[in-house]
């Protein structure tokens, strides 16, 4: 009994000097540290599109954009891409095809984005085009069908993966 417990004696006295002397992280960064997190401006932004809308209210492309010069590259291209995706409609659920302005003004006081929406001249030829954002989804989707094509055929057959040794190579 005296032998255990001078065994267990003399392996503390080696163990624990040991795990006191290895070094431990300070602390583990959280989920939400490692999210990339963008900081509000603390000015007034402004950002002006000029786009085309189809007959069924789709923004089929813009004409022309005004962003915040690139100071802002975050706030562009979030309201580009709402510009992009969205939809102009009489409260009743019609559309009217032509060109509007749609203006992005944000308030540092509030921290938050007003959309202005105008018409510009009713009409135009691209009623029966899609919209933007459709034209957007059919791209991915036709993109991710053409890769799975191509990736089944750089593929070899399954039974030919599973009923070969494989052999070394020089």
């Amino acid at each position: 009994m005296r032998a255990a417990i001078l065994a267990l004696a003399l392996g503390a006295a080696f163990v624990l000097p040991a795990a006191a002397a290895t070094t431990h992280p300070k602390s583990t960064p959280t989920a939400k540290a490692l999210v990339p997190h963008a900081t509000l401006p603390n000015v007034p932004l402004h950002a002006e599109f000029t786009v085309e809308v189809n007959a069924k209210g789709q923004v089929v492309r813009v004409r022309t954009a005004k962003g915040t010069g690139g100071r802002y590259p975050f706030f562009n291209a979030q309201v580009y891409g709402n510009v992009l995706q969205m939809w102009i409609r009489h409260p009743d659920g019609s559309a009217e095809v032509g060109i509007y302005r749609v203006t992005y003004d944000y308030d540092p006081k509030t921290g938050k984005v007003r959309r202005g929406i105008a018409l510009v001249r009713a009409g135009g030829n691209w009623g029966n085009d899609k919209g933007a954002a459709t034209m957007m989804m059919e791209t991915a989707d036709r993109e991710a069908h053409e890769g799975m094509k191509d990736q089944g055929k750089s593929l070899p057959p399954l039974n030919a993966i599973i009923d070969s040794t494989p052999s070394p190579h020089p």
